[in-house]
């Protein structure tokens, strides 16, 4: 052996600076984080601000026009309607999907584990469906011509309801769709959540003599507070800009009366054309989101801060 090589083996190599730098667990963290961050970017990031610059252009998308676009949308009675729409639509999905899931959480957290396991399959079948798929189903359900539930009732009452047709019908059909669809999400976050909950509280409650509804305001919703607020934050930004359920079982109609953003937005960039409008229609989410995330977030920080 040279004399050269027994100098490496006794002094060792000196590692380089870009070796050290792939030593640090910073630094392969951020190389664990370069997938994701493409991702966001080419998904969310890029479309977002080619969504600002397209609701700028005219129709033919030739040159700026700047905020014209949105000015001609204030001036629609049809876009202030897929506002008010799309704002009964969210809350009244959001409040009865985590009224029910919560209620149906505690009555599957009473029963032994074995049935517990039963009846979150269950539960799950609904929320791991397609939602287009689920919605054609649906939609079958309530179709005028061919209606399941219309040949019920006009079997057993005689009379019929225009689920589709009718503006009132026809937006509780959709509503109630979502809620079918989306109480599972709720049911599964807050069963996890349920078991969380230290058995020892109630044992302590119960020995104090403590009610039902005395555990239930005291302990249960105090300790699954965060998690309630987390939750309804996820179920509102999807409610929000819902799409599928909407597009299957109305297409909008009965004259617009069902339109949310997304589905608003999908009638004016694609079916008639105007994509710098359609573009201007679907950036109106994001103040709407925004605004409802932070303040939810700020008060979990503040309840975390508490603890």
């Amino acid at each position: 052996m040279s004399e050269s090589a027994v100098q490496v083996q006794a002094v060792g190599v000196v590692p380089s600076k870009f070796q050290v730098l792939l030593q640090k667990k910073s630094t392969l963290a951020l190389m664990l984080c370069i997938p994701l961050l493409i991702l966001v970017f080419g998904l969310i990031v890029y479309p977002f601000f080619y969504s600002i610059f397209l609701s700028m252009l005219n129709k033919k998308e030739t040159r700026f026009v700047w905020f014209a676009n949105y000015l001609f949308l204030f001036t629609r009675d049809t876009f202030w309607m897929v506002v008010r729409q799309s704002i009964l639509f969210t809350l009244t999905a959001v409040f009865f999907k985590a009224l029910i899931g919560f209620i149906m959480a505690h009555l599957i957290d009473f029963l032994p584990d074995k049935r517990q396991r039963l009846w979150r399959g269950l539960a799950l079948i609904a929320w791991v469906m397609p939602p287009a798929l689920s919605t054609l189903g649906w939609w079958w359900l309530f179709e005028p011509s061919y209606s399941a539930i219309n040949w019920l009732l006009d079997t057993v009452f005689g009379f019929s309801i225009p689920w589709l047709s009718d503006t009132f019908w026809a937006r509780f059909s959709v509503i109630l769709v979502n809620i079918w669809y989306g109480t599972s999400f709720f049911l599964i976050m807050y069963l996890a959540a349920l078991k969380s909950v230290p058995k020892d509280l109630y044992e302590a409650a119960d020995m104090d003599g403590a009610s039902a509804w005395q555990k239930l305001t005291h302990i249960t919703i105090p300790m699954l507070r965060n998690i309630i607020a987390i939750t309804m934050l996820f179920s509102t930004i999807v409610t929000f800009a819902n799409f599928d359920i909407v597009r299957v079982l109305t297409m909008g109609g009965p004259r617009n009366t069902t339109h949310l953003f997304g589905t608003y937005s999908f009638s004016l960039g694609i079916m008639s054309g105007d994509i710098p409008l359609g573009a201007c229609v679907s950036l109106f989410m994001f103040p709407v989101l925004a605004v409802a995330a932070f303040f939810i977030l700020r008060n979990v920080r503040q309840r975390v801060k508490e603890i």
